[in-house]
């Protein structure tokens, strides 16, 4: 698995949503790293990490034994760790398994109805779907404020704030991933449940209230509802929220490493 680490301190783990990579987290981090450890990943099979073997299905758990193995690897032993979207729903189960110290969760998926679900999968399948004649000039389009006004308004709140190479970069990063589809699809039936003997105060669940692709009002409510021993908030952010409000996001992951 790639990573980017850098800072000192207890070690801390970042772990991107589905077709995003860790360059993603990059203004988080700059708040982070004096006080953490930050490795900042990227997940099996986007950026620069090969993908799980082939007989394994790309599914949440699957991820989330990859990231076991992963600390184990790199003698992190319990680390904390944060996530956003998928990765926000890798984070909770890795709290759910006893493997992190604390988990931030940014928006997760799993909490979802069905319709929600399959909502979300056609919007992203939509953006993977561009033709490949189409995609030089969409991403020459995503380098300007307007184009990526028009191109993200379910992921960012406020589009003009993420770099225009960053929003291209992201771009190029979803349509080179050899499981973004299978790894979509795969989410299919899946649904956060907390085990009875998670530690619910080390987990904050923290949601972009302009979130258009995981709806906010719908999901953070069910997220209250699954989690009521963790912390919850809202954050003036969309879905992706790092470029958004990243003193904010720092905030949140610092105060939840401190419980």
């Amino acid at each position: 698995m790639h990573c980017h680490r850098e800072g000192s301190g207890p070690p801390l783990v970042l772990i991107h949503g589905v077709g995003h990579h860790w360059q993603g987290w990059r203004p988080v981090i700059d708040r982070l790293s004096p006080a953490f450890d930050v490795i900042a990943t990227d997940s099996p099979g986007f950026g620069r990490s090969a993908p799980l073997p082939a007989e394994v299905e790309p599914n949440i758990e699957a991820y989330t034994d990859a990231f076991e193995k992963f600390f184990h690897d790199q003698g992190l032993g319990r680390p904390h760790v944060a996530g956003n979207s998928m990765g926000g729903a890798i984070a909770l189960e890795l709290a759910n398994r006893g493997a992190v110290s604390s988990a931030t969760a940014l928006s997760p998926a799993g909490f979802w109805s069905g319709g929600e679900l399959r909502y979300a999968q056609r919007s992203l399948k939509l953006v993977y779907g561009i033709p490949r004649p189409l995609r030089p000039g969409v991403m020459t389009l995503a380098r300007t404020g307007p184009g990526r006004t028009a191109l993200f308004p379910q992921l960012l709140a406020r589009p003009r704030a993420t770099p225009g190479d960053e929003a291209a970069a992201t771009l190029r990063d979803l349509w080179g991933s050899p499981v973004f589809a299978d790894v979509l699809n795969a989410f299919t039936g899946y649904r956060f449940t907390a085990r009875p003997e998670l530690d619910q105060r080390s987990v904050t669940v923290a949601w972009g209230d302009k979130d258009r692709l995981l709806l906010h009002k719908r999901q953070s409510a069910r997220a209250r509802t699954a989690l009521p021993g963790a912390r919850h908030l809202s954050l003036d952010a969309g879905h992706v929220p790092f470029f958004d409000a990243p003193a904010a996001v720092a905030d949140v992951i610092r105060a939840t490493a401190a419980v």
